[in-house]
C-alpha cells in the first residue's frame, strides 16, 4: 500500500491552496525506466475510471492502475534531499524497510526534484 508522512500531506495541502488546483486530487504515478529503475512522479488531477483512491487527512490521493505495483510499500515524504534543501521525495518499497544489524537506512530517491508538485506526464 502506497503511504504519506504528515510532511508531504500539508505540503501538497499548502501547494494546492496556493494554486488554482484547489479541490483537485493528487495523481501519484510510477513506471519503470528502460534501465530498470523505477521514476516516480505526481500532479494534480481529476479522477479517472481505473483509479485507486486514498484519502489522507483532507487529500485525496489517485493512483491510475499501471502504477499499482510500483507504488505498492512506497512512502512519499516531505524532507530534506541534500542539505538545506526540502524536498518531495519517494521512498521505494525496499529503501522504505528500516535497516538492521547496525546497517544506515538508504538514503531517499529524489522524486519530481521540482520543489512542489508537478505533471508526471502520465
Amino acid at each position: 500500500m502506497f503511504s504519506m508522512t504528515p510532511a508531504a500531506v500539508t505540503e501538497i495541502l499548502a501547494a494546492a491552496a496556493r494554486s488554482s488546483a484547489a479541490g483537485l486530487a493528487l495523481r501519484v504515478a510510477a513506471r519503470q525506466a528502460a534501465d530498470g529503475s523505477i521514476e516516480f512522479g505526481m500532479g494534480f488531477d481529476e479522477e479517472r475510471e481505473d483509479d485507486e483512491k486514498t484519502r489522507f487527512d483532507e487529500l485525496e490521493v489517485l493512483i491510475g492502475a499501471p502504477s499499482k505495483p510500483l507504488l505498492d510499500g512506497a512512502v512519499l515524504d516531505f524532507a530534506e534531499a541534500a542539505p538545506g534543501q526540502l524536498d518531495f521525495v519517494f521512498i521505494s518499497a525496499p529503501e522504505a524497510v528500516m535497516a538492521t544489524g547496525g546497517q544506515e537506512q538508504p538514503q531517499p530517491k529524489p522524486g519530481c526534484g521540482s520543489g512542489g508538485c508537478g505533471s508526471c506526464g502520465t
